[in-house]
């Protein structure tokens, strides 16, 4: 998804057409969201029509309904995203409540979404259970998706795609002729070792880190025998229903676990801060904050959760000053996003702070590479 949005970002087009329509996960609800798009989309046509040439206007809307005529609304998230131009159209379902609205400008609208997908935790769920095992992908406590045999991130995988059915000799509970445990211990580290191979070469196309649900003995032996252990930032061995819950009740189950690595984030964050304050590598004003983002040389940027800030921005000269009135024109209402955008372009990391822990006095902080 980042690497979506920051190709969206760097995207020129005129007109460039954002379209974000609610939606709605489960059955009966999502009835609705056919409806809900049709209407955004009769906006989105009576603009075009009135603000630009007819070929312009036809081009951008037969790419839309050629991407939206047959969309399944069963898979949908709680936010549907439409950015098209005339060259092509993306759709993206966003595990994030977005306002709903047509936005023709441009350049995509995709400042309000890098902050919010900069701000979650996004991560892996790898469940072993005693007879197969899931691989659910979720964002905050959100799910974004599990894996199925027809998902197309598993299309041509060299391992086997999720789930997993345990076909190994032994099955936890079997009354099977051989039951020693050396034996035991030898065909599950087999299944979970075929497990991890999946999981590594699915997390080696996005890097999330991986949260591990199952019993402590299945636990302790997938560590064992997995090729990346310290990507592992929670190990819930609590969670019930593990092969016939629902992807949510899975996701349900780890908050706590979640919560615990969203807390080690921020104490790691306030050791990393102090350290770069005395390497003379950390930036709290905000104009320098926002000329060392330009020039590529932000590593991290700590921000108070909830901080914005209107400010008038001249790129050229990559200077910003602050603005009391956010609709004033040549007003940016949320320079602190423009910043968050620059970071991230740039390969730099995003990490949004507690209100208790970062201060009024000091709402963000970017440390710096050189």
């Amino acid at each position: 998804m980042k690497a979506t949005l920051k190709s969206l970002r760097e995207t020129k087009a005129d007109p460039a057409v954002s379209v974000f329509v609610k939606t709605h996960r489960d059955h009966p609800a999502n009835e609705t969201d056919p409806i809900a798009l049709k209407n955004q989309l009769k906006v989105v046509e009576e603009r075009l029509t009135n603000e630009y040439d007819k070929n312009t206007a036809t081009t951008i809307l037969d790419k839309i309904h050629a991407k939206t005529q047959d969309l399944n609304h069963n898979y949908n998230l709680d936010t549907l995203a439409i950015f098209a131009s005339t060259d092509e159209a993306q759709i993206l379902r966003l595990p994030l409540d977005a306002k709903e609205r047509v936005i023709i400008d441009k350049s995509f609208a995709t400042r309000d979404l890098i902050r919010d997908m900069a701000s979650a935790v996004h991560y892996y769920i790898v469940v072993l259970g005693r007879d197969n095992a899931r691989l659910i992908e979720a964002s905050n406590d959100r799910v974004v998706k599990e894996f199925d045999k027809d998902d197309e991130a598993q299309n041509n995988m060299e391992s086997i795609p999720f789930p997993i059915e345990n076909n190994s000799l032994y099955k936890t509970g079997d009354g099977g002729s051989d039951r020693s445990a050396n034996n035991e211990d030898s065909y599950l580290k087999e299944y979970f070792n075929r497990i991890d191979k999946s999981v590594q070469e699915l997390w080696g196309e996005h890097k999330m880190p991986l949260v591990v649900v199952g019993d402590a003995r299945n636990i302790s032996y997938y560590k064992e025998v997995c090729d990346r252990p310290d990507n592992i930032i929670a190990s819930v061995s609590n969670v019930t229903n593990l092969e016939d819950g629902s992807a949510q009740h899975i996701v349900d189950g780890v908050q706590e676990a979640i919560e615990s690595y969203r807390t080690s984030l921020h104490e790691a964050a306030l050791g990393e801060i102090d350290k770069a304050r005395g390497a003379d590598m950390l930036r709290v004003d905000l104009q320098e904050i926002y000329r060392a983002a330009y020039q590529g040389a932000g590593e991290t940027l700590y921000l108070r959760r909830g901080y914005m800030q209107p400010a008038k921005i001249d790129e050229k000269a990559q200077t910003l000053m602050y603005a009391d009135d956010p609709a004033e024109e040549g007003v940016t209402d949320d320079a602190v996003s423009v910043i968050i955008e620059h970071v991230m372009h740039n390969g730099g990391e995003v990490v949004f702070m507690p209100q208790d822990i970062m201060s009024e006095d000091q709402p963000l902080a970017l440390v710096t590479r050189y």
